[in-house]
């Protein structure tokens, strides 16, 4: 499916080499002006290379770009004594005055420093773009379109997820004293897979991060603070696939949060047990199901557009599609390859040698996708409970600990099968081994493991 072609389209380039601000950079444009022609660059010898071919309305360049820099791309544009001049924001990670005294002679629209201002940047690029104001619109579909065309082109593009969590809320009940507290926002964002990605992503650009990879929420929170923080989340609920308005997508996508909330919980609680990395283990099991709800977001998308969408689309476009639009995120957003690892395992291992993480998460994912009538106990002929030493009595009770779920196999036992179910009684008097694991402190920094199992 293309967009309709509509006359006057704002032709806008993006020059930055950082990847997750270009992510924030176009999300912000096209939030602003869905209809935009958008082009990406990630060096200045590629944008100077496509305004030779034609001249864009709006440049946003940071300055620091290889090749060319950013300042040499604007005293390109203005040698070209275009009337009127093309605007041309410039952003940069200098602020000392002799580098903006530098820029000022050549009469930048903008010259703004890292970390962006979102909302600042937001209303200039409203000034600039919404000549005829078309305030979030998704551009019709032409006459023939396809779902199946759609989905393919929105893979690559496709910007994030509906979200969990009400962020302007969570900002309100986080801030002190005018202030936001971040481990206040972390309880109040921490169950929300697209907001969890989105930071993550952003701790780890190149412009915030330089040491370890950040692979969990609080540690992104404690790289970025509570204004960025908050600036980043802030700007995630104006996007339009944040709050689903149909109700098969919304019951959809509560049947996903739900899914990666037990996933998360079921790893995190294991690897308590184990005495592995609780927090890496809990964002793995919570990011499992960002490509189904990025594909929700498209078709709702795809519905406001002037689609048709049936439940049968609805489950036919989850499963063919999810996995790769899951990918695509993660590798767009440049996750870290540990914590890719950690997901993909939910869903199934690689031959070779297992981290005890990796088994977690494959074991946590297969207890979160019981149903209610299913038994525990096919799940110790698997490699990851049998390698992880785990019991019966062990999944017995982490299921009936974390969902209220007393399993099958204690009411009546599949004919053939010898399960080693504790009476009750014996469970109340004895010790758990989930109650025997203290707590975990939230506070506490990360302690990734090096555990593996060949």
């Amino acid at each position: 499916m293309t967009a309709v072609d509509l006359p006057a389209v704002p032709r806008v380039l993006i020059a930055e080499s950082d990847p997750w601000v270009r992510e924030t950079l176009s999300e912000l444009l096209l939030s602003v002006r869905a209809d935009i022609d958008l082009e990406i660059c990630t060096d200045g010898k590629q944008a100077a290379e496509w305004m030779k071919k034609q001249l864009p309305d709006l440049v946003i360049a940071a300055r620091e770009l290889p090749v060319i820099d950013g300042l040499s791309l604007l005293r390109g544009i203005r040698g070209l004594q275009r009337k009127p001049v093309i605007p041309f924001i410039l952003i940069s990670n200098r602020s000392d005055s002799a580098s903006v005294r530098e820029a000022v002679p050549l009469a930048p629209t903008a010259y703004l420093t890292k970390p962006l201002n979102t909302e600042g940047l937001r209303q200039r690029l409203e000034r600039l773009l919404l000549v005829c104001p078309i305030p979030n619109a998704v551009p019709a579909l032409i006459p023939g379109a396809t779902l199946v065309r759609f989905l393919e082109q929105r893979r690559d593009t496709t910007d994030g997820a509906p979200l969990f969590v009400d962020v302007v809320t969570a900002i309100k009940l986080s801030k002190v004293a005018a202030r936001v507290d971040t481990t206040l926002l972390e309880q109040e964002l921490r169950n929300d897979p697209h907001v969890t990605a989105v930071l993550i992503a952003a701790a780890n650009s190149a412009a915030q991060h330089m040491g370890m990879p950040v692979q969990t929420l609080p540690a992104a929170l404690a790289v970025l603070g509570g204004a960025q923080s908050a600036d980043i989340v802030g700007g995630l609920e104006k996007k339009r696939t944040s709050v689903l308005t149909n109700d098969a997508l919304l019951a959809k996508a509560h049947e996903l949060w739900a899914l990666s909330q037990r996933t998360a919980e079921y790893g995190r609680t294991l690897a308590r047990m184990l005495e592995l990395d609780t927090e890496r283990c809990f964002c793995a099991g919570l990011l499992q199901t960002l490509g189904d709800l990025a594909v929700v977001g498209c078709l709702q998308e795809w519905l406001q557009a002037g689609g048709e969408l049936s439940d049968e689309q609805i489950s036919q476009s989850l499963e063919q599609y999810s996995a790769a639009f899951g990918s695509a995120l993660r590798t767009r957003w440049r996750l870290p390859l540990e914590l890719r690892e950690l997901i993909a395992a939910v869903y199934q291992y690689n031959t070779g040698v297992y981290t005890r993480e990796v088994l977690v998460m494959n074991l946590a994912g297969q207890m979160a996708r019981l149903g209610n009538d299913d038994s525990v106990t096919p799940l110790l002929k698997t490699k990851p409970a049998r390698l992880l030493k785990m019991n019966v009595a062990d999944l017995q009770r982490l299921r009936k600990k974390l969902t209220g779920v007393t399993d099958p196999s204690l009411l009546a036992p599949p004919a053939g099968l010898q399960v080693e179910a504790v009476p009750d009684e014996e469970i109340a008097d004895g010790a758990d081994l989930l109650d025997l694991v203290p707590e975990p402190v939230e506070d506490d920094p990360e302690k990734p493991s090096q555990d593996s199992i060949a």
